[in-house]
């Protein structure tokens, strides 16, 4: 058995991460840890596990030694300081759902955990840094284009469930605000588009042009619909089989035949793509849910990997029946 910790265990993330460790047949969940829920019952947080699990928050890291993989469900700076202020034991692998160490550097040797990328670097990893979901959706769009050598200017339109903002309330999350409205924000400079532009680099060394991507705030709880286009001289034909070649041998990225909807995906670590070709732009749409396929079901996916387990243990989820 796996045995595993989680670390900042009160958000949504954490909560789907939860749900399917206590699910999955190989994993022991030895502690999950969140400084101002010690002493609580996780289902006192997560009411959807009650029933599921008996397990209670707590404050203490006495444990670290006990694990063999540590999660990080933290917010974004929070993993690198908690890091830097403790002695983790040499062995321990860790997957972080936070942004702190997505970008290669120097100083650090965590591998970029798309599988759909980096697949055999994660077998081998003790260290994942897992993608964001909006970076999930765009680059799952746009892979196979630059393994081609042919991506040219991206132009992405996205819009993201509620839960995208994290469990903390804000002014442009509660009911009022956010039902029955659409807004959006951080245009052209989504702190996503640094790990994207890294990915496509890697493929495509020579890609030098815009991304040009408008996020946007959804009425509705999870999930990613992203609508992405690019000038592209191939085929539909050529352009669907490129896509089934790069995605053959990868569980959870299916090429659709006909234009996807969001309720295909959610509760699924799935992400559905489709291709259109509009004169000479290339349409790819790409649908997720934000809190698996774009966080806890891929960490989760991570964990299999590299532990060596069938990738897509724990994660036979199902789609909503309507």
């Amino acid at each position: 058995m796996i045995k595993t910790g989680i670390i900042g265990g009160a958000g949504y993330t954490a909560g789907e991460l939860l749900r399917l460790l206590i699910n999955h047949p190989e994993v022991e969940i030895t502690f999950v840890h969140s400084g101002s829920n010690a002493g609580n019952k996780i289902t006192a947080v997560h009411s959807g596990l009650l029933g599921e699990t008996d397990l209670v928050f707590t404050d203490s890291l006495e444990l670290l030694s006990a694990i063999d993989l540590l999660f990080f469900c933290t917010a974004h700076g929070d993993t690198k300081k908690f890091i830097d202020s403790h002695e983790l034991p040499a062995n321990l692998r860790i997957i972080d759902l936070s942004t702190d160490y997505r970008a290669k550097r120097d100083d650090h040797d965590f591998v970029y955990g798309l599988p759909e990328l980096n697949r055999e670097a994660i077998i081998k990893a003790q260290h994942i840094a897992n993608p964001g979901c909006f970076a999930t959706a765009i680059q799952l769009a746009v892979l196979p284009l630059a393994q081609n050598g042919s991506l040219n200017e991206v132009h992405v339109n996205a819009i993201t469930g509620s839960t995208g903002a994290g469990v903390k309330p804000g002014s442009t999350t509660h009911f009022s605000w956010r039902n029955d409205n659409i807004s959006v924000y951080k245009a052209f400079e989504h702190q996503h588009l640094a790990e994207i532009t890294q990915s496509i680099k890697q493929l495509q060394s020579s890609f030098d042009a815009p991304i040009n991507f408008i996020p946007v705030r959804g009425d509705f709880a999870r999930g990613i619909f992203a609508t992405v286009y690019t000038e592209c001289d191939l085929t539909i034909e050529e352009a669907k089989k490129l896509y089934s070649d790069y995605y053959l041998g990868h569980p959870f990225t299916i090429i659709a035949d006909s234009n996807p909807d969001l309720k295909q995906v959610i509760n699924t670590n799935k992400c559905v793509l489709y291709l259109e070709k509009h004169g000479n732009k290339l349409l790819i749409i790409s649908v997720i849910d934000n809190l698996l396929k774009g966080a806890s079901g891929q960490a989760v996916h991570n964990m299999n990997l590299i532990f060596g387990l069938p990738e897509n243990t724990g994660l036979k989820l199902k789609p909503l029946a309507f």
